[in-house]
């Protein structure tokens, strides 16, 4: 049965009607004791995201350079940050609601593995048959179930809003994952309708927030070089922008990495500042009048412009390219590809050796004879990890010299 919310609604005004509202929201899993508290029903799942093990894990978790390359590249903690102010500020412009497009934001990459897509390229395919394995289904799984910290339920038992905003931010799902499909037995999601305007903002600015940081990082890295970019007519456009200020009273090396910066931003700006009106022009010609009129319009109604999409796919297609396939990019990919696949195996084959209470949960499907669930186990215990633990447990599963 879930419970009512009990904080207060914002007050008159400062939320459109198609927004998220606390009037009317559809509360929690599970039953919890009342609260009195100041803060709204997404405030409080923001918190407890916030103080969640998934969510400290982030910060040793890979964006594109593995953690121990450099202090100041990202990681899935800088950059969950990163989305969740650009969908804050998006979201108070076009008033919906901010509170709910920020934990959306910092909770839509706790499903992620160590070494980013190439840890769940190998456990997608170590589970192929078995379900398979998503990142984002990973993040309702582990707001869901696999967080430990309450004494009346597993998980976080965040709201439903929040929870719909995970599972189908990136739009309907048509055909869900054994797992989704359960969990939406148990819990209805409404998956076959878009999500509110909060998550599809948290989604289109993951795109945003990544664009501009990776092509930073490549360039800090010296993977990218500025004159690069310039293959990209709206990096080319931005970085003519940057180039154009006076930079006279600065050194060379200064300038260099600010014409870096304001490169960046700009390009942070232009796509943001184009969302936003987009979104707005999308919003007047639906006219919606609740939050159920953005999920039941058959489209998504925050999107960019169509000359702006074509822009950002064009960045894409750079940054595939030119810096995610790079081959020192590469060869770092295959390495944690193949070190995690090697980490899954043998933790399949014996989970003896898996640290309770894994290991207790992965026997305890043996002995049901469920292995599914026991395979499913281990790559929960993978997909937590950072990348340096990941690193340290391979070594200690491989080598002879380490011990435990």
């Amino acid at each position: 049965m879930a419970t009512p919310h009990t904080a207060q609604a914002p007050g008159p005004g400062q939320l459109a009607p198609y927004a998220v509202q606390a009037e009317g929201a559809r509360g929690r899993q599970f039953a919890e004791e009342p609260k009195t508290s100041t803060r709204t029903p997404w405030q409080r799942d923001r918190d407890r995201v916030l103080h969640s093990a998934g969510f400290r894990s982030l910060q040793y978790k890979t964006q594109v350079f593995l953690n121990h390359e450099g202090d100041f590249f990202r990681t899935r903690l800088t950059h969950s940050l990163e989305v969740a102010q650009i969908a804050r500020s998006i979201a108070r412009s076009l008033g919906v609601n901010e509170d709910l497009a920020e934990v959306i934001s910092l909770a839509h990459d706790l499903g992620h593995t160590p070494f980013g897509h190439a840890g769940e390229d190998a456990l997608q395919e170590a589970m192929a048959g078995l379900g398979g394995f998503d990142h984002n289904i990973q993040s309702l799984r582990q707001v869901t179930e696999i967080e430990a910290r309450y004494q009346g339920f597993d998980g976080l038992n965040l709201t439903w809003e929040t929870l719909e905003g995970l599972a189908k931010h990136h739009g309907p799902v048509r055909r869900p994952q054994p797992w989704l499909a359960g969990f939406d037995a148990r819990y209805p999601l409404q998956l076959e309708t878009h999500a509110s305007v909060e998550a599809q903002l948290a989604a289109i600015c993951d795109d945003i927030a990544y664009h501009g940081h990776d092509l930073d990082d490549g360039l800090r890295a010296g993977l990218l070089q500025l004159d690069d970019i310039s293959e990209v007519p709206l990096l080319r456009q931005c970085l003519e922008e940057a180039r154009a200020l006076d930079w006279s009273r600065f050194t060379p090396l200064d300038r260099e990495q600010r014409v870096r910066h304001e490169t960046v931003r700009r390009v942070i700006n232009a796509l943001a500042s184009d969302l936003t009106a987009q979104t707005r022009r999308n919003l007047e010609a639906l006219a919606p009048q609740s939050a159920d009129d953005v999920r039941r319009a058959g489209h998504a109604v925050v999107a960019f412009s169509p000359e702006m999409a074509a822009r950002n796919k064009e960045i894409r297609k750079f940054l595939y390219g030119r810096l995610y396939r790079h081959w020192r990019v590469s060869r770092m990919t295959s390495k944690a590809r193949r070190a995690v696949g090697e980490i899954f195996d043998i933790l399949a084959q014996e989970p003896g050796l898996l640290p309770p209470p894994w290991r207790e949960r992965a026997l305890l499907c043996r002995a049901r004879g469920d292995a599914a669930g026991e395979k499913r186990v281990t790559a929960d215990y993978i997909a937590g990890m950072s990348d340096r633990f990941a690193m340290e447990e391979h070594r200690r599963l491989t080598d002879l010299s380490v011990l435990g």
